[in-house]
C-alpha cells in the first residue's frame, strides 16, 4: 500500500496500527463583531470625557468625570472584551474543543470517530459577515453549539472531512486488527 505523499494540504495518511498525531486545524473564536458596540462606547466616552474635563464648574468634578468614564470604559469594553476572548474552539485531527471562562474554566470535547450531526444557522447578519450558528450533536449529550463562527461554510466543510477521515480510518484499523480477520 503506498501512501500519498504531498507537500502541501492533508497530513499523510498513517500506516495501518499506527496512532496518527493530533495536530490542530483551527482556533476559532465568535465573530468580532460582537465587539463592535464597545467600540463605539469606547470613541464616545474618549470624546466626551476630552469635551468636559476642565469644562467643568469645580475642580473635584474632573475626577469624578474620570471616574465615571473609567467605570463605563471598564464595564462596557473590558469586560465583553475578556469574555469575548475567554471563548475558543479548537478543532484538531481527533476532536472539537470548547474551552471557555475567564476564572474558572470549563471544557467540553467531540470526537470526530464517534460521529456526529453538523447543522449551520446562518441570519441575514451572519450571511452579510459570512458567519454562521454550528450545532453538533452526537445523540448522546447536548449539542455544541458554535455561535457566530466566522466563515462558518469553510469550518462546516472542514468537521465533516474531519469526521469522514477518522471513520474511515478508525475502520480501517478495526478491519486490519479486528478480532475476526480472516486469512485465506
Amino acid at each position: 500500500m503506498t501512501q500519498p505523499s504531498s507537500s502541501i494540504g492533508r497530513p499523510r495518511t498513517p500506516a495501518p496500527g499506527v496512532a496518527a498525531p493530533e495536530l490542530r486545524i483551527a482556533r476559532l473564536r465568535s465573530h468580532a463583531r460582537r465587539l463592535s458596540l464597545s467600540a463605539l462606547v469606547l470613541i464616545g466616552v474618549a470624546g466626551a470625557t476630552a469635551y468636559f474635563y476642565d469644562n467643568l464648574p469645580e475642580p473635584y468634578e474632573n475626577w469624578m468625570l474620570l471616574t465615571a468614564a473609567g467605570a463605563l470604559v471598564l464595564l462596557l469594553v473590558v469586560v465583553p472584551y475578556l469574555v469575548w476572548l475567554s471563548h475558543t474552539w479548537t478543532i484538531t485531527t481527533r476532536r472539537v474543543i470548547e474551552r471557555s471562562g475567564l476564572f474558572g474554566t470549563s471544557q467540553r470535547e467531540i470526537s470526530h470517530v464517534r460521529g456526529y450531526a453538523i447543522q449551520m444557522r446562518r441570519g441575514i447578519l451572519q450571511r452579510l459577515w459570512g458567519a454562521g450558528t454550528l450545532s453538533l450533536s452526537n445523540g448522546v449529550e447536548p449539542p455544541l453549539r458554535m455561535k457566530n463562527v466566522p466563515n462558518a461554510v469553510l469550518v462546516h466543510e472542514t468537521l465533516v472531512d474531519q469526521v469522514e477521515v477518522n471513520q474511515i480510518l478508525a475502520h480501517r484499523d478495526s478491519q486490519t486488527f479486528g478480532s475476526g480477520s480472516i486469512d485465506t
